[in-house]
């Protein structure tokens, strides 16, 4: 059977994604600072003068696996929270969604986490403007909502990072869950879910502006 033959910008793409899976490895226990160019290398399988056709520098590295990190979990969130006819349904379809998002994608949110606490310059910088950008994609959502249509934009992004900090929290619950089972997921989950019913409990008293 004939198979289709590797375009040069596919084999591009191939190798620039092995650098950064080998960055992902070599960080499972070790913060980005600690991370040479000429491991990462090594670790994909090439040689470090090949880095800079993908790679200007180990910061730029660092920032694309934030921005891998966090791109596919926003568009898998929004979609969570598409249809805004209640809070219930976009609480328990947005917290499963980030359960599962994390449970597959563990070694991204280790590094995630890892360098927005402890982290330096431009990596922990991308983690911050990711997060923001999250927050304010929600603030958009929330916006239609009936009862939140006449919130102030301060307000509503407000609100919106009281939610983020809530799923950040949850993100170091499952990660550092013990023991790691289903029944200890179960009740992460729960935990999350209850969170988040506690912050929108607040909006019918919630004078805005």
């Amino acid at each position: 059977m004939s198979t289709e033959p590797v375009t040069r910008q596919e084999r591009k793409q191939r190798t620039r994604q092995g650098l950064l899976d080998a960055a992902l490895d070599l960080l499972a226990d070790r913060g980005f600072a600690s991370l040479s160019l000429r491991e990462v290398a090594k670790q994909a399988g090439i040689v470090p003068t090949a880095f800079y056709r993908h790679f200007a520098s180990m910061d730029e590295l660092g920032v694309a696996l934030v921005e891998e990190s966090m791109r596919t979990l926003r568009g898998m969130i929004r979609s969570a929270r598409s249809n805004p006819s209640a809070y219930t349904d976009m609480i328990r379809a947005s917290v499963r969604t980030l359960y599962e998002h994390v449970r597959a994608h563990e070694d991204h949110f280790r590094f995630l986490t890892r360098e927005r606490y402890s982290g330096a310059g431009p990596v922990q910088r991308a983690i911050g403007f990711e997060l923001k950008l999250f927050s304010s994609e929600l603030a958009v959502d929330l916006a239609r909502f009936e009862v939140l249509r006449e919130w102030t934009t301060d307000d509503l992004h407000m609100m919106a990072d009281l939610i983020v900090t809530a799923m950040l929290s949850t993100v170091v619950e499952l990660l550092e869950a013990r023991p790691r089972d289903a029944e200890t997921d179960r009740r992460i989950v729960r935990t999350a879910e209850r969170r988040l019913r506690l912050i929108f409990l607040g909006v019918p008293s919630w004078r805005s502006g």
